[in-house]
């Protein structure tokens, strides 16, 4: 046996022997093995290598904006905004209202096929409503307006549906406004923008940035005032080159307040009409954040009493009825003037939009149904109240 494998073995060794042989013949050079060394350079020529267009931008206090025309603007929010294979506004809306249209909806379809609207039958929609955030207080109001008129009488899920749209759309109407910017004489309008971390709020900063700046023609300024965080101010920096607009920046935990007043000096110099500031959104750590938000609000009215011009407040819609506690406390914190409400898409929550209406009557200035620089768009009373039961346009 082991005579065997000696054999084996060596018939192996033979054969590797005999392809050796193929592949480099007797009279080759040996191959040496590489030998790695340190190319030598000059003091002058290591620093010109070091130094890349990258790091000359990262120690600029503004980040230059892109090279464009207008052209070239109005042609790259057309390649941005194509939407050809989603249909219109409406169509974004509907489609991003779907979870909670089609809770809804369905639901509603259950309970009324030709029935009568009685006592149980509008307790389990007014169950509906609450299980779609749209909470048990605005609930009950919407139930009783439809009772008034249909109590004791058959009805079908498009009758239902309609009076709810009608009745919603009553309820946003009075808070579906459109946020206008003025430039005063002497500076920018400046807008503060706040939220709590992960509610969209830097995303929502870029598409506003987009929508005044290539749709609107303002010059447009960003800053970015949440120094707490890294990511905060790298994903200001891809939103200010997709929008074209300059972004000011300074190291991670630097004095936000300062942020801002340098912020306002530049928009002077450079005659920017939209000045919009991001903040912290630590809320965990409240009396931190507070006295942050309070000293930033100090410095700026140092610069013009009259500002901030807006506060706008972002607001994630899949944290459904947490967002009216997070109202209240921004609102402690700040003279917050409207909201956003963004990731309606990700969410069957999408009627705690009526539930904030009702409750705070604060002007909601734009909703958001998608990741798309489009998928953010003033915000209009009616549309959302049909797409969000399920009704077309």
């Amino acid at each position: 046996m082991v005579f065997w494998r000696k054999k084996k073995n060596q018939a192996a060794q033979e054969k590797e022997h005999h392809d050796d042989r193929l592949l480099h013949h007797e009279k080759d050079p040996a191959l040496e093995p590489p030998t790695e060394y340190d190319p030598e350079m000059d003091e002058a020529l290591q620093k010109e290598l070091a130094e890349t267009e990258i790091d000359i931008i990262d120690d600029l206090d503004l980040v230059p904006t892109p090279e464009h025309t207008l052209k070239s603007d109005l042609k790259e929010a057309d390649d941005l905004s194509d939407h050809s294979n989603e249909g219109g506004w409406f169509s974004r809306l509907t489609k991003g209202l779907s979870k909670s249209s089609n809770k809804i909806g369905q639901s509603i379809g259950d309970v009324f096929t030709k029935r009568k609207l009685d006592d149980e039958a509008l307790e389990e929609l007014e169950d509906i409503l609450i299980t779609a955030d749209i909470g048990s207080k605005v609930s009950a109001k919407l139930v009783a307006e439809i009772s008034k008129e249909k109590f004791d009488k058959e009805v079908e899920q498009e009758e239902i549906q309609e009076a709810l749209a009608a009745q919603i759309e009553e309820i946003l109407t009075p808070v579906a406004q459109k946020l206008d910017i003025k430039k005063p004489e002497d500076g920018p309008f400046i807008m503060l923008v706040c939220g709590v971390n992960g509610a969209g709020k830097t995303t929502t900063i870029g598409k506003l940035a987009h929508e005044y700046h290539m749709k609107q023609h303002k010059k447009t300024m960003i800053a970015a005032g949440d120094t707490f965080r890294a990511a905060a101010v790298e994903q200001l920096e891809v939103w200010a080159a997709r929008a074209h607009v300059p972004l000011l920046k300074k190291d991670i935990g630097a004095d936000a307040s300062a942020v801002a007043y340098e912020a306002i000096e530049k928009a002077r110099e450079q005659g920017t009409e939209l000045l919009m500031i991001d903040t912290a959104g630590r809320l965990q750590n409240k009396a931190n954040l507070m006295a942050e938000l309070e000293k930033m609000v100090r410095v700026i009215k140092k610069q013009d009493e009259t500002a901030p011009h807006a506060v706008l407040l972002v607001l994630d819609a899949t944290t459904g009825q947490n967002a009216h506690s997070q109202v209240e406390k921004f609102k402690e914190l700040l003279d917050v003037t409207g909201l956003v409400v963004t990731k309606l898409d990700g969410s069957a929550k999408g009627g705690v939009v009526v539930a904030l209406a009702e409750e705070f009557a604060l002007p909601i200035y734009a909703v958001g149904v998608g990741e798309k620089i489009e998928d953010l768009s003033p915000f209009e009373a009616k549309d959302f109240a049909r797409a969000l039961v399920g009704l077309e346009g």
